[in-house]
């Protein structure tokens, strides 16, 4: 009966994950570009990514660079305090 009662588990499971994937819930990605404390110094990161775009001595340098990737991608940049916390944010979308 436990066999029985896991397989039925099992399809439950499976049918909500493929209802879920077809309606549409997950978000896409987008391309708002994050300023981010870094090392030594600030990088540029865009959301949802581990991997950052580029790193910079000075904030301000990083903050250009954001601004450039995200006039081009109709983004958001979100600059990041120096303790993680959000500064500012600055849209460039339609």
């Amino acid at each position: 009966m436990s066999k029985e009662k896991s397989w039925k588990q099992l399809i439950l499971d499976l049918a909500k994950a493929i209802s879920e994937s077809l309606s549409g819930t997950s978000r896409a990605r987008t391309w708002h570009q994050h300023v981010v404390p870094y090392e030594e110094g600030w990088a540029v990161r865009r959301e949802g990514n581990k991997r950052i775009t580029s790193k910079h001595r000075k904030q301000s340098t990083a903050i250009t660079k954001a601004k450039v990737i995200a006039k081009r991608k109709k983004a958001d940049v979100i600059i990041h305090r120096a303790s993680g916390g959000i500064r500012e944010r600055i849209g460039y979308g339609d």
